[in-house]
């Protein structure tokens, strides 16, 4: 018969070439289980059902030292004798916590969460992972708050999108499903959901090339309208119509990349749609806009409210412009976005005689003029002649704008 295990017994236990279990006497069926490496545990062995079984008890010695264990042992011994199979329920109790945080981890919520973490903002330049965040949030964690992504079917989706649709914002119906085809791809691979439920849905709005160009009237109209709108938005329209660039990087200019006094603005690769940092030259009335700006202390963004981060609720603006456009014209204007500004930049430049490559370079595009092989060899910056455009095109605005 084994004798009783005592402290100075274990603490005299050397480590073996092969795991050994070591019986306490006193309680039957108290094993310390001593591993190689030195490190042990405790065991309890017991039948249950006429077959042999075996359960963990506590956690590893010390921490549960020799009292402890054998109570355990005692209290997992009296659950056999009452017909309870202990390894069997803690086994149970694994699998349903396991099961649980498979159903949080599950959750769109959590999904949409995990996925702008780990794999949006990491792969993502900063202006379109905020569109995808601000897109998933809204327009899919909202809606389907508390659901289980597994649960999602293709069904569902279509709910999801006709909804949109019938705001109705087709278009970014459109930019809603592509957002949750990427994470449902995602959350495929990770092994979240075993099915894409976004497998052959298609987009739901057909979408047209946009050639609107605004008229010099319609121009003269925004451009008076940034007054009446004021800050924010006011300097910040006027930098989309004498600049030309993108509404995101716009909104998210530093000011750690402007020089007002050499009139240049300079946007870091991260934050442009090709990946190449652009220099902008500014104009004397861009550069008047940016003097303009209340400037909140401490912060780097230049269109921000909050100091933390840009400017957002453009819709709003642009519901603001839109009103002093109707109340201006005979006749409701054919419908635009911010984007229009752009093409009605370049548009003005050509009529202006700035040569293409030039207006490209300002636009900061890689194709056309610029694609294949001469974007490969073409390496003139064109800072001179994009300065002689954009002067150009701010004095054409500022004479429309005075009339």
């Amino acid at each position: 018969m084994a004798r009783a295990l005592t402290q100075f017994a274990i603490d005299a236990l050397k480590p073996s070439e092969k795991r050994r279990e070591v019986p306490d006497g006193k309680i039957s069926g108290l094993y310390l289980v001593q591993q190689p490496s030195g490190a042990m545990s405790w065991a309890v062995r017991y039948r249950a059902a006429g077959k042999p079984r075996k359960l963990t008890v506590g956690g590893p010695y010390p921490a549960t030292d020799l009292a402890q264990a054998r109570k355990l042992a005692q209290r997992a011994l009296a659950d056999v004798a009452a017909g309870t199979d202990p390894a069997a329920a803690k086994q149970a109790k694994r699998q349903a916590e396991a099961a649980e945080r498979q159903q949080d981890n599950d959750r769109v919520e959590k999904v949409v969460e995990t996925f702008i973490e780990r794999h949006v903002r990491p792969n993502t330049r900063e202006s379109s992972a905020r569109e995808t965040e601000r897109i998933l949030k809204r327009e899919v964690a909202a809606p389907w708050k508390g659901r289980r992504l597994s649960s999602i079917g293709r069904a569902d989706v279509h709910g999801l999108l006709d909804a949109i649709v019938d705001r109705p914002a087709p278009i970014l119906a459109n930019r809603a499903l592509a957002a949750l085809r990427r994470m449902c791809s995602w959350a495929v691979e990770r092994g979240i959901i075993s099915v894409s439920p976004c497998d052959r849905v298609k987009a739901p709005s057909t979408e047209r090339s946009r050639d609107r160009v605004l008229s010099d009237e319609e121009l003269t109209l925004v451009w008076r309208a940034c007054d009446a709108i004021g800050w924010p938005f006011g300097p910040l329209v006027r930098l989309l119509v004498l600049s030309g660039q993108r509404r995101e990087e716009v909104a998210g200019m530093r000011w750690a990349e402007l020089d007002l006094e050499a009139g240049t603005w300079i946007i870091p690769k991260a934050r442009t749609k090709n990946g190449i940092a652009h220099e902008v030259p500014l104009c004397v009335a861009a550069v008047s806009a940016l003097k303009s700006v209340h400037r909140i202390k401490g912060s780097e963004f230049v269109f921000t409210t909050t100091g933390e981060t840009p400017v957002t609720g453009f819709s709003k603006a642009k519901e603001r412009i839109d009103a002093f456009l109707l109340a201006a014209l005979d006749e409701a204007p054919a419908p635009w976005v911010f984007h229009d500004l752009r093409r009605t930049m370049a548009s003005g430049m050509a009529k202006l005689g700035v040569n293409l490559p030039v207006i490209e370079k300002v636009l900061n595009h890689t194709s056309g003029s610029f694609g294949g092989i001469v974007g490969v060899y073409q390496r003139h910056s064109f800072s001179d002649e994009k300065r002689q455009a954009l002067d150009a095109w701010g004095a054409h605005v500022e004479r429309l704008a005075s009339v």
